[in-house]
């Protein structure tokens, strides 16, 4: 699970490992791949209209981007363990919420940084407002935060879970 603080960011050794593992990829694999289809492409002919060779160098700088994303993450990660079964709000814990009390509609979210979103489940960033609202709060409590036009909302905690993955 990720925290940000102080330019530090929290990370379990399992997403710390998978971050790893997408790094080296991108900084070996990946490259030669894309050099690879470049250098096809550049063989095709005139590159101002080589949409191959265009395409290409586009996804290159994404790499490029990712690297250095991924490093600067890295670099500034520390290794610690999931968060606590103590049913208090905080990044690495899937949170179920309702909304002005109304909790026949509840919400379930992880509270995570980007790097662990997934398909399998609404992810919000610590930094959101929604995040900041809730970090800290203990299941029963609730907690308020400032919608994009504002107005202040409030949700109650129904439930804060470690994530299993």
């Amino acid at each position: 699970m990720t925290q940000t603080s102080d330019n530090v960011t929290w990370l379990t050794q399992e997403a710390y490992n998978q971050l790893k593992a997408e790094l080296e990829y991108l900084s070996g694999p990946a490259r030669t791949e894309i050099a690879a289809k470049i250098a096809a492409a550049r063989e095709e002919g005139d590159l101002r209209e080589n949409g191959g060779y265009h395409a290409a160098k586009e996804e290159q700088g994404k790499q490029e981007l990712r690297v250095r994303q991924l490093t600067q993450l890295l670099e500034h990660a520390k290794v610690g363990e999931s968060p606590a079964d103590d049913g208090v709000v905080e990044p690495g814990m899937v949170v179920t919420i309702a909304f002005d009390g109304d909790e026949d509609d509840p919400m379930t979210f992880l509270l995570a940084s980007r790097e662990y979103a997934s398909g399998d489940i609404e992810t919000y960033s610590p930094q959101s407002p929604l995040g900041v609202g809730v970090h800290g709060k203990k299941v029963g409590e609730d907690a308020q935060y400032e919608l994009p036009n504002g107005k202040i909302a409030t949700v109650k905690i129904l439930d804060a879970k470690p994530y299993g993955g």
